[in-house]
């Protein structure tokens, strides 16, 4: 739900309960396996952590910029200066979602860097 200046502590259950609304109608009993709610607004969230910058968990704006350079301006940004740490978060390339492709880009960076392995290995069914 988008966030408004009208979202204030008393309208938070109603939102939420549009929500729930709202994902009921693509997966009907939805509502029903809601056990516990709690919504808290942007700033709460960047309070909890400074790194939600205004409440986005997924590390910021996605520009194009944010797409080629980001944590790092640098040609393999999963690398740290420190030796054998990798990073891989919303913050890496691709950046934010739910695919994993950040972790599987950062480990094929760590198995290039520090086992020689240039080629991701098949991991598939056999």
């Amino acid at each position: 739900m988008p966030t408004s200046p009208t979202v204030t502590p008393s309208t938070r259950p109603r939102r939420s309960r549009r929500a729930s609304s709202a994902i009921e109608r693509y997966a009907p009993g939805f509502t029903d396996t809601v056990i516990h709610r709690r919504g808290i607004s942007g700033a709460q969230y960047e309070e909890y952590n400074p790194n939600y910058v205004g409440g986005d968990i997924g590390g910021g704006a996605m520009t194009l910029w944010q797409s080629l350079m980001r944590p790092v301006p640098r040609f393999d940004p999963y690398r740290t200066p420190l030796h054998g740490v990798y990073l891989c978060s919303a913050s890496t390339p691709p950046g934010p979602s739910v695919h994993g492709m950040s972790g599987h880009l950062a480990a094929l960076s760590a198995l290039r860097r520090e086992f020689g392995v240039h080629a991701a290995p098949d991991i598939g069914p056999r």
